[in-house]
């Protein structure tokens, strides 16, 4: 191969595309957070109670939720950078509140991690949708959305790697006698405290934020005109260096000089079209619904995974390391998903992903010793799967102009089901614990009993939940036929 045509194939190649790099950034250094492993615990050494936690993290969903799909027609309407730009600001604000906060007053640091938590959700439902589709629409551009799969498997190894990094430092900097010995060994005597070391994986984490938003800044607004146009025959016009829309009376190209409320009533209006849509769109409504069953129930076994751990003897010194080596899934399995989805139909893909849970969750209810890993790494694997294969069919399918919207109705509808199960869940363990009242066991072990006997609710809910989606897709594709 000649030196020219290295260069050619270079040009040519879909990672010469700016936004598809940035995008990989993006979703590596957005989720790439240092305190992950140290979530929990993080916000108790803080001064917080368990009860304010739980608080916490419902505060964070629903403003998830309510968010969701009008930030993703907010991102159709005025802009998917303005969006991105948006979400890596908020991220910047709500790492930095509670990276420098003082120790204070305990219900003024609630108050400032409920604040975080909010701005967190905030961050979230603007991000989600909107960065798919602008490295979607920007390979579409140059004919090549053929091709997003290899750029969903990229992207997901990428991400991994970046997972393992956050998850191994950010444990490593929250230990003090860890830090304390390397300090020493590189000749800095100092005395390190846990109030000193639990701030570390919140200034790391600061800085991805930092750096999420200068990616965000360099992204290249894209927007597709789908419908033909006489005066140009390639149907699109140029903007900005990419491909765009540019009548002013879609919302597209170079925006116009809209009040807000106008362009809130164009997001609103451009969520009931893409609702009506989805509707209307047997394959994508299927993708979503089975997609909301599996994505469901398998993270909540996830949410739930250090409890599990404990239960098959798991030492809980091995549990980071763990939660890096599933990490290490994102590297695999995009790669295989990537060859069903482009030489199996959709069928296979949805057959994989139900062996994959069924199993996992039955292994997961006999807790084996040790052994029980194995169904644990199962789930995970359904997990990934699911994520590639839900983003690959919907993309294929949804026209450029109402794409971010799309995608927000299935994160929507995801966290949806998540919180629904999780309010079922509390309502097994609560007649579980009554069930157990009476008999003479201590606090520990009852506890221990009752999460086990709760367990066997997940392969229950999820054949429970297969089969109505079944008959509900059958009715529907025999409608619409």
């Amino acid at each position: 191969m000649t030196w020219m045509s290295f260069l050619r194939q270079k040009e040519t190649s879909l990672f010469a595309i700016p936004n598809i790099r940035r995008f990989i950034a993006f979703r590596v250094l957005f989720n790439s957070r240092f305190y992950y492993p140290v979530f929990t615990i993080l916000f108790l050494d803080f001064g917080l109670s368990v009860a304010q936690f739980a608080v916490l993290n419902a505060a964070w969903a629903a403003t998830i939720v309510l968010l969701e799909v009008p930030s993703g027609a907010l991102a159709d309407v005025m802009g998917r950078k303005r969006l991105l730009v948006f979400a890596a600001s908020v991220m910047v604000c709500e790492i930095g509140i509670i990276a420098f906060v003082p120790r204070m007053n305990p219900g003024v640091i609630f108050s400032v991690f409920l604040v975080n938590r909010i701005l967190s959700g905030v961050a979230e439902a603007a991000a989600s949708g909107a960065d798919e589709a602008i490295a979607y629409d920007s390979l579409k551009l140059r004919g090549k959305e053929s091709q997003w799969g290899r750029v969903l498997d990229q992207m997901m190894r990428y991400r991994a790697v970046g997972f393992i990094f956050a998850m191994t430092i950010g444990a490593a900097v929250y230990d003090p006698n860890l830090m304390e010995t390397l300090c020493h060994r590189f000749g800095f005597d100092l005395i390190l405290s846990q109030e000193v070391t639990m701030r570390f994986p919140l200034y790391l984490t600061f800085v991805m934020a930092l750096l999420t938003l200068w990616v965000t800044l360099g992204m290249e607004e894209v927007f597709l005109n789908e419908a033909n146009d006489a005066s140009d025959p390639s149907g699109m016009a140029r903007v900005n260096g990419e491909t765009a829309d540019p009548s002013p009376e879609n919302g597209h190209g170079a925006l116009p000089s809209n009040t807000v409320m106008q362009n809130l009533k164009k997001a609103f209006a451009a969520t009931f079209l893409a609702g009506g849509w989805i509707m209307k769109t047997p394959f994508v409504l299927s993708v979503m619904l089975f997609g909301m069953v599996f994505d469901g129930i398998i993270r909540m076994t996830i949410t739930l995974s250090s409890q599990y751990y404990r239960l098959v003897d798991i030492p809980e010194s091995l549990f980071g390391i763990i939660g890096s080596l599933l990490a290490l899934l994102g590297m695999v399995i995009p790669k295989v998903a990537l060859g069903i989805a482009e030489k199996r139909s959709h069928h296979t893909a949805l057959m994989v992903i139900t062996v994959l849970t069924f199993f996992g969750l039955w292994g997961m209810n006999f807790f084996w010793p040790y052994y029980g890993l194995v169904p644990a790494v199962l789930t995970s694997c359904a997990m990934y799967f699911t994520g590639f294969f839900a983003s690959y069919y919907i993309n294929r399918e949804t026209n450029s102009k109402q794409r971010a919207t799309v995608l927000s109705f299935k994160g929507l509808i995801y966290n949806i089901s998540y919180g629904l199960l999780g309010i079922v869940y509390a309502l097994v363990l609560k007649t579980q614990r009554a069930g157990l009242e009476g008999m003479v066991m201590d606090g520990q072990q009852k506890e221990t009993q009752i999460f086990m006997d709760a367990f066997v609710s997940f392969p229950l809910l999820f054949m429970a939940g297969m089969v109505v989606m079944f008959v509900f897709s059958c009715l529907m594709f025999k409608k619409s036929r």
